[in-house]
């Protein structure tokens, strides 16, 4: 009487299922395997430490220790920490890595090995998402906080310095730091759904940069959706003191800045798991 082998063969039996830890490994090695990604880092970089510290020198050449409102001196002194130019760069900077990230594995075809290789595509969407926001937030860490030591140094000289420890100026340090894993994460969302390098980044200036430019304050609607980007929640979250603006109507608020930083990183991932799972199937 013949009896089935109860053992299963070694070809037959499945493969492990690759745990979060490994994708992240993984994700981690794919996003330094491009050097050119390490230069883009370390240049713009430098490029936001040297714009900081020639906006720090020049205030400090041109105040009279004693004038102005401490108010509006402090907010001069950290936007001389981190200014428009600084985060425009970072802003470019992480949402073109964000979306070059994965819309260049679509390009080169390395995204169908990978996709093979794990079943679970919103895994992998979630580790590239862990990557990247990691790597920008360091980046922002060390970028940040250099160019805030730094300059905040040469503005103690005219006696209007901050320190990290105020509250606003750390509010400020923060926007700052996170505005780049924000903009990294929209980049990779708009990546998923273009599937192009080039339409991808693209896409990601036009909706980072140019689209706040097209709205304004003076209607209710256009300041919802003025408040509701990135850039402009940023340059609210900066703002520690309203001296100085035009009043609006419809002023942007910081709990609602930071509701924005955190919807946009939450829907982009979200967008971008839902459009792998459903057309790589």
């Amino acid at each position: 009487m013949n009896t089935a082998s109860s053992t299963t063969p070694a070809h037959t039996r499945a493969e492990p299922r690759a745990r979060f830890g490994d994708l992240l490994a993984a994700e981690w090695i794919k996003f330094w395997s491009l050097r050119s990604i390490s230069w883009v880092l370390g240049l713009s970089a430098l490029a936001i430490v040297a714009a900081n510290l020639k906006s720090a020198l020049y205030t400090r050449d041109h105040y009279t220790p004693g004038e102005g409102d401490p108010a509006v001196m402090a907010q001069v002194a950290l936007n001389d920490a981190f200014n428009l130019a600084s985060a425009d760069i970072l802003m470019l900077v992480a949402g073109g890595l964000g979306a070059i990230v994965i819309a260049g594995e679509y390009a080169t075809g390395l995204i169908r090995t990978t996709l093979a290789a794990v079943p679970d595509r919103r895994a992998v969407i979630a580790a590239k998402a862990c990557v990247l926001a990691a790597v920008l937030f360091g980046y922002g860490v060390l970028t940040v906080g250099v160019s805030f030591g730094a300059s905040q140094a040469i503005l103690s000289e005219a006696g209007i310095g901050q320190s990290v420890t105020d509250p606003t100026a750390l509010r400020y340090v923060a926007a700052a730091v996170l505005f780049g894993p924000v903009c990294a994460l929209v980049g990779l969302g708009l990546g998923t759904l273009v599937r192009h390098s080039a339409g991808a980044v693209v896409g990601t200036v036009v909706v980072l940069f140019f689209v706040p430019s097209l709205v304004t304050e003076r209607y209710r609607w256009s300041a919802d959706l003025l408040h509701a980007l990135p850039l402009p929640a940023w340059q609210r979250l900066a703002r520690t003191t309203l001296a100085g603006l035009r009043p609006s109507e419809y002023p942007a608020t910081v709990a609602g800045s930071w509701v924005t930083f955190a919807v946009w990183s939450l829907a982009s991932v979200a967008v971008a798991a839902v459009a792998v799972h459903r057309r790589d199937h």
